[in-house]
Parts: structure tokens; C-alpha cells; sequence
């Protein structure tokens, strides 16, 4: 519908623009020209203020008439033309524009003091329009990207650091983005500079110590940045590392190596390798020699905690580890305890007691940890305190808003965290101190970029939003008053809803009548219009008319009105029993131009015909029957069955009631006698012969002969006809008289549609019931008319240069009336008098394109179109405004721009174009010396962005890239090229995975470093994908390390893929399958036998089925030889999941503690039993005893001799 704007301006919104006081930007250049600066006023006060563009003079200096003659004045009127073009050019419309928004933003970075590339890229992307520009901080001082011999410069919104000097450009770095809406400052990231020195060249001192007694080799890491180093520490040569056990262990945390009990075997050079993760740099201490002085006997010493945990700070949903050690002889036993509260569920103990990890903490982990060390000399514990804080968290932040002038707005920030995080503001950019965020009469200066700022000892976080201060004539451009469909008697409403402020009055009239409020009518506060008991005189066009102090416009709609749907054949009460069927009709009149659906509902529930599908049948939606058939009723299915007839304009319902009985609810009261049987009554017969008599355009006239009674007089007849639309669905016909009554054999049929083929059948009611249809009569065509319905939706506009398209939907074919179907189509200028017919012959056309190089651009005509057939000609449409087609874009965007994202990918900006006829805009790219440009990629975009991405690229290749914008007309002229080296490409190969361990509720996963080659990407990190077998997405976790630990989760089979990430992308995948671990499923029971006698010990495991499995025993901590020792020992083979162990003709030196391990190249389980080997007749204390007494005897002999 035609929406009319009429004000001087459209909205002005709180920036950096200017009103122009209803004249456009090139108006006023014009007026400079001609030197007429009396009638020039700029309303808003350009004086230089922070953010806002520099040189464009303020309303005071233009009022001053300077000293200095014309000379002064003619150089005055020239700097004024050229602000206000440029100017002019710079106007984005301010209704699609938005201030920054971070799409990415700099991250903290450690940089290798020891790096072969001597550059650092600080990332920084905002999506803005129009574009941002940007400018970076360090530590809150703005760099000088300009300086000569400067290590800084721009890419983009990246910062490249060259040539970094540690004392110079270490510290917080921030991104600042700005464009005509505001300014937003990025999050602070730091630069520091990572390093490893070396170890003491010094020679470390020989450590003597005597067996049994604990040792503690000191690493002393060399200094380094950062803190976190991981430790190992190597024997005698590299790579022989110390297998860490209840009696050795290496604090993660100093990096010294502890044994708690020295012994023979720990002779050796130890040297301690620290490694630094984020610099991927190790180094080797010298070696420190250890030599174990023979003691005996060996002397036993009280458990010693050596390492001991310190008080420990942990946030919320991190991973910690708490260490304990003690040195002693017997090896301590350490374990684990939290006072006054059980270990948490999320706590693991590993490394024989050593380490206790706690795995996503969460605020009811924080407390008191005990770590115990006990031997059979001594007992030691420590206790130290886990306090858990947490990040800041968005409980409420701020959002973009658009508020009217002289309104009222708050807004409001709350975070969570530990310690309480402060919050304070920034407005573009700037400290913004207000004591509540609360505005009153809201002004154009308090639009602008926001940020809240939520801090504490942990970290920051950042809400942004951007508020919109905006006074705006009335405009119907984007919700015009739309075209209505409202029943007859019922109710509408007509939406008026125009963008404006402040909020303005509205009015409405019909055709060219005002409306005010009545008992019929309502104009309601938000401008809506309500009207009640709607009847035919209420059709026509409805204008709404808006006004404020800023200008007023108007929308013009149409309402038509529809006959209202009504039930014709309401159900009726029914009463079966189980397992019976029972109808429930139902039928409605309704506006034929409107679909109509039924809806049958069960005590207010709406009934599911498709899994109901058992118990409910019903025809076909779109007839005006609705019959429901309720089949093999249950005592379930009893209850009020409610039929809603709806269309898209009004319902109608009603409802019936359906009663189920169930045997003993039927009582029997006929009795059968074989002597007098009664007369079989029923329902009629099917009735014969029926034939059409008489027909017309509308009507036929019916002749047909009864049928059987069945001892039941007829008592009406209905007539059914069916025709090549309905797809074999039969309906009732509409007849005149409206009732035909049982002794009738001719009935009239009305309301058909002119040139239709029809059948019809008749059917015969008594007391008793409906009988049988009669067989359908011959196909009949009714005669032919002119055509009633005229075509819908007409429109058009659009097309190439001096084009006239006129659009509309096609007449349906029902609605021909006749033969030779077509169209008029008829159009003249707006302002014009004299209309121009066309004819189109095709009943299925849907546009008509008129070409004449007189048709001036963008030109306003009034057309119409009705239909014709070899009858007559119909009625015409309602008339509508198309426009010719507009003039291919003139101009070429400018300040083209763009950078590659990856080896494949790139993103290309312009400034958008600002003729208002733009669709669109095509970027074009292909590379420079390969391709062609007639082979070139192509992208298009709508015309409210202003960039695009680009894809499908070749890596380290050079592009051009050119941009255009279009429209229904054409192409407008390329911008600039401008040139895009796309990144080298990613790694091809995977990296190799070379180790999958579990540690607990954990799985380690490990990998080689990948080597990109010569044409490829430098290695940035490691992206690690943990997700469930058989789906596409999981857990993604990005790294610097060559290893990760991933939860054990029991859900299923998860799979890890692996692949390394650099600037050119992600490279190969390496996968690996992450299953259950080896757990012991048949474990070996304590067995009982005497000397000779065979025993089993049983031993099952399950595992992973890729793997292969080993069964190793041990008796008293001793690996058991099945080769020396077979003559006692038998197993079957190894791989099997079943690792049974027969020990044959059992000695007394056989009995002991058997320990079954089911061995992975991953992991282990195990599981013991004990056997008991006895002497026949006396056990073992028999044995025992026997012993004693041959000792004795040959001591007696001893001394006796």
C-alpha cells in the first residue's frame, strides 16, 4: 500500500551528523556557492569535541561575516563547499547504521624472547557501519602508529609489533574502535616476553647417603618467564627418565626429585630436566651424582613430609593438584582427608597417594585438606587451607537500545564473582563517572558507545551496548498499514504503527471520510483501529495519518470484508457401546475465497488425527464436512467432542456429547421369537437413474427415481455433486428449495460456478438412518459466463532501464467461467488521463513487462488488470501504484578495503554507496597472474551490509578484488582493484599421536609436534576436538602443549581428533578412539590345597577392543617366569580376555599373595587372591611344628657331640 512521508527530514539520531534544516547536504554547497550564508542553519552545534570529525566549522564561525574583503570570503565559501561534500558523501543512513561491535580482540600474549620471527600480532575486529577506524593503547597511552622508524604498524584493526624490544613494548595493550556512532575499547591484553635460561654451568656436589635413608636432589630451575615450568629428571643419560612410584617423586612445583628410601640401585647421575610450555623450550641440569653408602643392618626412619601443599587458591570450574610427599623407611602410605567433610566427588588420588587432583572445583570444594604419612616408625601430616573464588560472571549487562528525545532510560550491570567484582563505566571509550546510570529527559548527547566494566583480583570482563538517542519524523517506510480481511459481524483490528519521536498523534479516515471513536469504533492508544460488527459498507481503503512536532506521513490499507463462517450441521449427542462406531457430523458455510479447516477437540483437548489414527477418521481438510468417525469406541473416548470450523479470518464450534457403555451398562428388553419374526426395517435403499434435465451458468435441474424404503417412509432426500477440484471429495449441494422433502424425485441445484464439470448423486434419509448414495450421474459442464473474480496482489516495478513490469496473481482455474482466458492489462502515468490496454492470452501469465525508451526512471504509474474469456470481461482489480524500472547505479564504492583471514578465506569492506536505488553489491575476486577475470568468484550481498567475506581462495596466492553495486536495472561501475595475498596454506600432514594414557577419571592424550613444510603455515597451536562417536560436535579445546587431559567420560565411545591450527587455517585431522579402560571383570578367588594338588586362579578383564591385552601374574610382589617356571605355572595363551593361571602340584614355597595384572599398551588393571598350600594330615601348623622339632633335634645332636 502507498505510504507517504510528509516533514522536511527523516530521523536524526544522536551522532556525530548534522541536520541540514530540511535541506540535503548538496543544497547547501549550493547555497555556498552562491555566497547565501544568511539562509544556511545548522542546527546541531559543531564545535570540536572528543570523537567528533576535526575542520568542520561550528554555527558561530559560519555567522561571523570575517574582515578580509571578498578574497576572504571566496576562499570561506570554497572550504565550506569542501566539508560539505565531503560530508555529503560520508552520510550513512542512520537507520541501518550501528557503532562498533568487537567480533575479536586482543588476547594476552607471550612472545619467545629466542623466536625467528620477529613480529607479534595483536588481533582486533569490530563490525561497524559505517566501518570503524581504530587506534591502540599501551598501559592507557595511545601509540603513535605514524612515528618514523616505528616498530608499530596497522593491518586492519591488527596491530603488528616488529622488531619487539623487551623494555619497550612489554605492558597492556587495548584496541579502541570508533565510527560516527561512538567509540568501544577492546579488553586489556598483556605482551610479555617468555624465556628459559640456562642451568648453573656450575658442577653440583656428589650426594652421599646411606641405604634406607630419604633423598632430596634439588633442581634449582634457572629464572624464566613464565612461572610454569614442567619438571623431569633423567638417569645417568637422555632419554633414561626416572619412573616415578610410591618411593620416587618429582615436585611439580620446585622440580625436585624425592626418594623416600634410598637403596643400591638409585646409584647414579641425575640431571633435572625444566621445560617451559608456552616457549616450547627445555633444558638439562648438570648432572648431580647420588651414592648410596651400604648400611647393615639398614636402619628404619619415621615417615618425613617433604612436600607439603601450601594454602591453595582456586576458581571456580579450574583444575588443581595439591602435592605430598614423605621420605622414610618402610615407604610411607600417604592419604588423603578433608576435615569435617568427606573427599568431593570430583577428587582423584594418584601417584601412590602423592598428588590429589581436584577436577572442576566448585565453591563447596573450598576447606581444610589433611595429608597423612604414616609408616610402621612414624606418623607426619600437614593440613593447609583450598579457598575457592571465581571470575566475574554476567548476572544482568546491558543491550543496544533506541530511546525517544526527553525520554527516560536506566541502565543497569550486575556481576557475580569472588571477590565481589567492582563495576565501573565508559562512554566512547572514556571514564564515564555517574553515581547511577540513570537518565532523565534524555538529549542527542547522551547517545553514544557504553561499556560496563566488571572487575576483580582475577579478572575482567566487558558488556557493550550502544544507545541511540532519536527524534524522527513520522515514517510508514518499514511497517506500512496492511491490507485486512475481517468476517462479517465480527471484530478487527488495522495496525498503525509508525517509526516516530516523540510519540505521535494519530488519526484515521475512511476512504475520505475522518473517523472518530463510536460504539462501533475505536481508535486505540497505540494507534490501532477497531472496529466492531463489521458489515459489508465497512470494505474500502483506510488511511492512518501521524504527526509530531518533527512532521507528519500517512499509510493507506484496505480492508475486505468476508461472510462469516458458520455451522450448518452442528454433531449430535450419540450413545454406544465399547467397540461400537459412532459418527459425529459436522459442517459449516464459509467464505469461499477462504480455506477452511476442521478441528475436532475432546473435553477442550485437541485431538491428534494421526496418532490417533486407531480410534479417529475424518475427511479430507478443505471440504465443508468435517465429519468425525470415532471407530471401535472406548470408555476412554467418552466425553464432549467439540468441532471448530476455522479459517484465517473467524472460527465457528460446536459440540456434542458422546456416551460409551460398557455390557453391563446395556440391558437387553427384546425378546426373539422363531414363530413371529418382525418386518426388517431400515434406512432407505440407494436411489436411481439420476440425470440432469435443465442446466445453466449456475444451476442444474435433477431428476432421479427412489429407491427402497424399507418399511420406513423417506423423509428427505440431500444431493451431492463433486467436480474436477474437489479430487473425488463429494460435498453437499446447495438446493432450491433448500430442503427436499422424501416424495420429491426432482430437486434444483444451485450456486455451481459457470464452464464447471460436474457429477451428482442423491441420497435418501428416514427415521431409521441414511441409506446408500445412489450411483453418480453423467458428467455435466454448466454453461459458460463472464468472469467474476478478478486478479489478486497486483504489483510490479523493478526490471532493466526503461522497463514497466506489472505483476499479479493468476485467476484460479475454477474462477475461467469459459473458454479463451486471459488478461487486460491497463496503465497510465500517475498524473496522467488517458489509460493504455494491453492483452495477454495466457490464462497462467503472471506478468506483463511493457518496454519504451520514452519511459522516464523511477516513474510512478497506475495500473490494473481484469480477465476475459469468450463471454465477456470481468471486473477490474484494485488499482495500484508500480514504479518504472530505476537507472543502473551510477557510482562505484569507494574506500575499498580488505585483509585475508586465512589461506582460504579473506573479508573485503567498502564505504556503502549513497544512492538511495541500491540492492545490492557484487564483490568479484580472482587471482592476478592465474586466472581470468571472466572466471572470476563472485559474492553478492545486500544493500545494508557494507563487507563480505570471500571464499573458496587458494592459499599464498595474490587476489584483486573489485566491488560494484546493483539493481533490478544493472550493474553500476567497479570500484578501484585492490589487492588480497591470501595466508600460506595449513599443515597437510596430521600430527601423529603417540600415546593415549588413563590417569583416573582422565585420559592423556599425546602427539608430535607437526612440521609444516616450506609452503606451509607456521604452527600457532593445537585444537583438540573431544566428541561422542557417531556425532559431529563435542568439546573443542585449543592448546600450546603436545598433549592434553581430557575428562573420561562413560556415556559411550568418544573419539579425539587432533589437528594443528596456524594463521592459514586448521590443518589435517589425526583421530583417535577413546573406549572404556581395562577393567578387571572375573577376579582371582583365595584358594586352599595341599602339597601336590593342582589350584586355579582365575583372571578376566574387559578392554579396549583395538588393543591388544597381556596377563601378567606375580606371587609376593615378584613377576612370575612362565618359562622357568612352567613345571608349576601353565596359562592360557595371551590376547585372550581370560588370563587363568593353573598352578600344578603346589609346594609350600608356591603359597603367597597371586596378583593377576591385565596389561594394555595404555593402561592396567589388577586384581589378587592369597593361596594357602597345606601338608597332608597337620596343615600348616603341622608343618610349622615340624620344623621347630627337626631344629631342635639337631641342636640337641650338635651339643650332645
Amino acid at each position: 500500500m502507498g505510504t507517504q512521508a510528509a516533514s522536511s527530514s527523516s530521523c536524526h539520531i544522536g551522532t556525530r551528523m548534522i541536520t541540514l534544516h530540511n535541506k540535503t547536504p548538496v543544497e547547501v554547497v549550493i547555497q555556498a556557492l552562491s555566497g547565501d550564508f544568511g539562509k544556511i542553519d545548522l542546527k546541531r552545534d559543531w564545535t570540536r569535541k572528543k570523537g567528533r570529525p576535526a575542520n568542520v566549522p561550528s554555527a558561530e564561525r559560519l555567522a561571523v561575516t570575517p574582515p578580509g574583503g571578498s578574497h576572504f570570503n571566496t576562499m570561506l565559501h570554497l572550504t565550506l563547499l569542501l566539508h560539505l561534500l565531503l560530508l555529503s558523501l560520508s552520510f550513512a543512513d542512520e537507520t541501518t547504521g550501528y557503532g562498533p561491535v568487537f567480533e575479536e580482540q586482543p588476547v594476552d600474549t607471550i612472545y619467545p624472547e629466542e623466536s625467528p620471527e620477529a613480529k607479534i600480532t595483536m588481533n582486533c575486529r569490530a563490525r561497524a557501519n559505517p566501518p570503524a577506524t581504530y587506534k591502540w593503547m599501551l598501559d592507557s597511552n595511545e601509540i603513535d602508529l605514524n612515528a618514523e622508524h616505528g616498530h608499530y604498524s596497522l593491518v586492519g584493526g591488527n596491530l603488528v609489533l616488529s622488531n619487539p624490544i623487551k623494555n619497550k613494548h612489554t605492558g597492556m595493550y587495548s584496541c579502541l574502535a570508533t565510527n560516527m556512532y561512538g567509540t568501544v575499547i577492546s579488553q586489556e591484553a598483556s605482551v610479555q616476553f617468555g624465556y628459559l635460561d640456562l642451568f648453573s654451568s656450575e658442577e653440583r656436589q656428589s650426594v652421599y647417603l646411606k641405604e634406607g635413608q630419604g633423598a632430596v636432589l634439588l633442581c634449582i630451575p634457572p629464572p624464566h618467564y613464565p612461572d610454569k615450568l614442567s619438571f623431569r629428571w633423567i638417569l645417568n643419560e637422555f632419554p633414561t627418565f626416572i619412573l616415578l612410584d610410591k618411593r620416587r617423586f618429582v615436585s611439580q612445583s620446585t622440580g625436585n626429585l624425592y626418594i623416600a628410601k634410598v637403596d643400591s640401585s638409585d646409584s647414579g647421575n641425575y640431571s633435572c630436566i625444566a621445560s617451559s610450555p608456552s616457549i616450547s623450550k627445555s633444558v638439562f641440569s648438570k648432572f648431580i651424582p647420588l651414592v648410596p653408602l651400604a648400611e647393615r643392618p639398614i636402619k628404619k626412619y619415621p615417615a618425613d613430609l617433604k612436600v607439603k601443599f601450601p594454602e591453595t587458591t582456586a576458581l571456580v570450574g579450574q583444575n588443581i593438584t595439591l602435592e605430598c610427599f614423605a621420605l622414610g623407611n618402610p615407604v610411607p602410605e600417604i592419604h588423603w582427608k578433608k576435615l569435617n567433610g568427606e573427599l568431593p566427588p570430583n577428587s582423584e588420588v594418584r601417584m601412590a597417594g602423592a598428588y590429589l587432583h581436584l577436577y572442576n572445583v566448585q565453591p563447596e570444594d573450598a576447606g581444610t585438606y589433611v595429608c597423612e604419612a604414616f609408616n610402621s616408625k612414624g606418623k607426619d601430616e600437614h593440613s593447609a587451607r583450598v579457598i575457592v573464588e571465581a571470575f566475574p560472571e554476567w548476572v544482568e549487562h546491558i543491550s543496544s537500545t533506541e530511546k525517544d528525545l526527553k525520554s527516560d532510560h536506566t541502565m543497569s550491570c550486575k556481576a557475580s564473582g569472588k571477590p565481589k567484582p567492582n563495576i565501573h563505566w565508559l562512554k566512547n571509550g572514556e571514564p564515564f563517572y555517574r553515581k547511577e546510570m540513570s537518565f532523565r529527559s534524555l538529549t542527542f548527547d547522551d547517545s553514544g558507545m557504553y561499556q560496563c566494566i566488571a572487575k576483580n583480583d582475577h579478572g575482567v570482563i566487558y558488556a557493550n551496548a550502544e544507545l541511540r538517542v532519536f527524534a524522527c519524523a513520522p515514517t510508514f517506510e518499514h511497517n506500512p498499514v496492511k491490507r485486512v480481511l475481517a468476517a462479517k459481524n465480527g471484530r478487527v483490528v488495522i495496525e498503525c504503527r509508525p517509526r516516530a519521536a516523540p510519540k505521535p498523534t494519530i488519526s484515521w479516515s475512511k476512504d475520505t471520510e475522518l473517523l472518530s471513536n463510536s460504539t462501533r469504533v475505536f481508535i486505540w492508544e497505540d494507534g490501532s483501529l477497531e472496529i466492531l460488527n463489521v458489515t459489508r459498507t465497512d470494505e474500502g481503503r483506510y488511511t492512518c495519518f501521524a504527526e509530531n512536532d518533527r512532521g507528519k506521513a500517512n499509510s493507506t490499507g484496505s480492508l475486505l470484508v468476508t461472510e462469516p463462517t458458520k455451522i450448518t450441521l452442528a454433531p449430535s449427542n450419540a450413545d454406544v457401546k465399547v467397540g461400537e462406531n459412532a459418527w459425529m457430523q459436522c459442517g459449516a458455510s464459509h467464505d469461499p475465497s477462504l480455506d477452511i479447516t476442521f478441528i475436532w477437540s475432546l473435553d477442550g483437548r485437541v485431538i491428534d488425527l494421526h496418532k490417533g489414527s486407531h480410534h479417529y477418521e475424518r475427511t479430507p481438510n478443505g471440504s465443508s464436512n468435517g465429519e468425525l468417525l470415532i471407530k471401535n469406541a472406548q470408555l476412554k473416548l467418552a466425553g464432549r467432542y467439540t468441532c471448530t470450523a476455522q479459517t484465517p479470518v473467524d472460527n465457528a464450534t460446536a459440540s456434542a456429547r458422546l456416551v460409551v457403555r460398557g455390557d453391563r451398562d446395556t440391558h437387553h428388553t427384546e425378546k426373539t421369537n422363531c414363530l413371529h419374526l418382525p418386518l426388517r426395517k431400515g434406512p432407505p435403499g440407494a436411489p436411481g437413474g439420476v440425470q440432469v434435465i435443465e442446466k445453466t451458468d449456475k444451476s442444474v435441474t435433477l431428476q432421479w427415481s427412489r429407491g427402497a424404503d424399507n418399511h420406513n417412509p423417506i423423509s428427505k432426500y440431500t444431493i451431492q455433486y463433486r467436480d474436477s477440484f474437489l479430487n473425488d471429495v463429494w460435498k453437499d449441494a446447495t438446493t432450491s428449495p433448500a430442503n427436499v422433502e422424501g416424495n420429491a424425485e426432482t430437486a434444483k441445484v444451485v450456486d455451481l460456478f459457470p464452464w464447471t464439470e460436474y457429477e451428482f448423486r442423491v441420497i435418501a434419509t428416514n427415521t431409521l438412518g441414511t441409506g446408500e448414495p445412489s450411483s453418480p450421474s453423467r458428467k455435466e459442464k454448466t454453461l459458460e459466463a463472464s468472469p467474476l473474480v478478478a486478479p489478486s496482489d497486483v504489483g510490479g516495478g523493478g526490471g532493466t532501464s526503461r522497463e514497466l513490469i506489472i505483476t499479479w496473481t493468476p485467476v484460479q482455474e475454477r474462477y475461467y467461467y469459459g473458454p479463451n482466458f486471459g488478461y487486460i492489462v491497463a496503465f497510465k502515468p500517475k498524473d496522467g488521463f488517458e489509460w493504455r490496454q494491453v492483452t495477454v492470452s495466457d490464462p497462467q501469465a503472471r506478468r506483463y513487462v511493457h518496454k519504451d525508451s520514452s519511459i522516464p526512471p523511477s516513474t510512478d504509474f497506475h495500473v490494473k488488470v481484469k480477465a476475459f474469456n469468450s463471454k465477456g470481461e470481468g471486473p477490474y482489480s484494485l488499482m495500484a501504484v508500480v514504479s518504472s524500472a530505476q537507472d543502473a547505479p551510477s557510482e562505484a564504492p569507494a574506500r575499498v578495503d580488505g585483509r585475508a583471514l586465512s589461506a582460504t578465506k579473506a573479508i573485503v569492506s567498502w564505504m556503502p554507496l549513497s544512492q538511495n536505488n541500491i540492492d545490492g553489491y557484487q564483490v568479484k575476486y580472482w587471482r592476478n597472474q592465474e586466472d581470468s577475470e571472466g572466471g572470476a568468484q563472485r559474492v553478492v550481498v545486500p544493500s545494508r551490509e557494507n563487507q563480505s567475506r570471500l571464499e573458496g581462495m587458494r592459499p599464498d596466492s595474490l587476489y584483486l578484488v573489485e566491488v560494484r553495486g546493483y539493481n533490478s536495472a544493472g550493474y553500476g561501475p567497479p570500484s578501484e582493484h585492490i589487492q588480497i595475498h591470501t595466508k600460506k596454506a595449513p599443515p597437510s600432514r596430521p600430527p601423529k599421536i603417540i600415546g593415549k594414557k588413563f590417569k583416573g577419571q582422565s585420559v592423556n592424550i599425546a602427539w608430535e609436534h607437526v612440521e609444516p613444510l616450506a609452503n606451509e603455515a607456521s604452527i600457532d597451536g593445537y585444537k583438540v576436538l573431544h566428541r561422542q562417536q557417531g556425532h559431529s560436535t563435542g568439546t573443542l579445546y585449543t592448546t600450546n602443549r603436545r598433549y592434553i587431559d581430557l575428562p573420561l567420560l562413560t556415556d559411550g565411545d568418544y573419539v579425539v581428533e587432533v589437528r594443528a591450527y596456524t594463521e592459514g587455517g586448521d590443518g589435517a585431522v589425526a583421530r583417535i578412539n577413546i573406549t572404556e579402560p581395562t577393567k578387571i571383570t572375573l577376579a582371582p578367588s583365595n584358594a586352599d590345597v595341599k602339597v601336590g594338588e593342582n589350584a586355579w586362579m582365575q583372571c578376566a578383564a574387559s578392554h579396549d577392543p583395538s588393543l591388544d591385552i597381556t596377563f601378567i601374574w606375580s606371587r609376593d610382589g615378584e613377576v612370575i617366569d612362565l618359562h622357568k617356571g612352567n613345571k608349576h605355572y601353565e596359562r592360557i595363551p595371551n590376547g585372550s580376555s581370560n588370563g587363568e593361571l593353573l598352578i600344578k602340584n603346589a609346594q609350600l614355597k608356591l603359597a603367597g599373595r597371586y596378583t593377576c595384572t591385565a596389561q594394555t599398551p595404555v593402561d592396567n588393571a589388577t586384581a589378587s587372591a592369597r593361596l594357602v598350600v597345606r601338608v597332608s594330615g597337620g596343615g600348616v601348623l603341622a608343618a610349622q611344628s615340624l620344623s621347630i622339632l627337626s631344629l631342635l633335634l639337631v641342636a640337641f645332636l650338635c651339643l650332645n657331640l
